[in-house]
């Protein structure tokens, strides 16, 4: 059984892969958890599956492209939890392919989703979760090492997490006098249900196996491996800590070497 410290973190894509892992620790860290992504069947499994683990747990129904559902999402974490203390923006996508055939439609829908969900979350925490009344809080934006330097044939995706680094180290300076610090974790390969399709969508375009891009995938990365999407949360917990008070505007790796930068 988790401790509770009587703060509320809200982790959006909260179901799978990193947003999981994150909300799992920050759960055995004492925290509410409050969960969001699109299919709520599986938001409610989820959250089921966290209490039976001894973590207190909750969610909602979320899609981070509309306005209307991230204030909803907001909104119910307060009514029924109070303030938010923690806001992990996870949810995100993939996409990518030749620059010159990738749809318009495409295009928007990667920078709505990984980029402009994480302002339109931020403002919402900020203003309907109520943490800019507080002399704390945590804001972590899960961006990329693609956020550092740029990706073949992953042209949108290395756009939006560009933005995400960019909007982390602005909006970092700007509420330091707050006490909320904002950072930016930037995950490399990481074995996820996502990665899974990434390597897809590679293995079509090179017309290769989904094992040798794999092995390619790996062998860029110094320590040889992916990494964990418990590794990632990792460092989640530690920027929601109180020990990590004096880091802000930053964007760290979680990557096995593969960025130096």
């Amino acid at each position: 059984m988790s401790r509770t410290t009587g703060r509320l973190a809200l982790i959006t894509g909260g179901t799978s892969g990193i947003g999981l892992a994150a909300a799992r620790l920050l759960g055995e860290q004492g925290h509410t958890v409050f969960l969001g992504a699109r299919n709520a069947e599986n938001v409610a499994r989820t959250v089921k599956q966290l209490r039976e683990d001894g973590i207190e747990a909750d969610g909602a129904e979320l899609d981070v492209r509309d306005d209307a559902s991230v204030h909803a999402f907001v909104q119910a974490a307060v009514d029924r939890h109070g303030s938010v203390d923690v806001l992990v923006n996870n949810a995100g996508r993939s996409g990518g392919g030749v620059t010159a055939d990738i749809a318009t439609e495409l295009w928007h829908d990667v920078i709505d989703t990984n980029l402009n969900s994480v302002f339109r979350m931020t403002r919402e925490v900020l203003n309907t979760g109520r943490m800019r009344h507080k002399s704390r809080g945590r804001i972590i934006n899960i961006a990329s090492t693609a956020g550092k330097q740029g990706v073949v044939l992953g042209a949108p995706y290395s756009a939006s997490k560009h933005g995400v680094v960019g909007f982390t180290k602005a909006l970092g300076n700007e509420l330091a006098p707050t006490g909320i610090t904002v950072n930016a974790v930037c995950p490399g390969y990481v074995e996820t249900p996502m990665a899974q399709r990434v390597r897809q969508g590679y293995a079509e375009a090179y017309n290769a196996t989904e094992d040798a891009i794999l092995e390619k995938f790996q062998s860029k990365i110094p320590l040889g491996r992916y990494s964990t999407p418990e590794e990632v949360a990792g460092l989640v917990g530690y920027l929601a800590s109180d020990t990590a008070a004096s880091i802000t505007s930053q964007a760290l790796n979680v990557c096995g070497g593969l960025g130096n930068f």
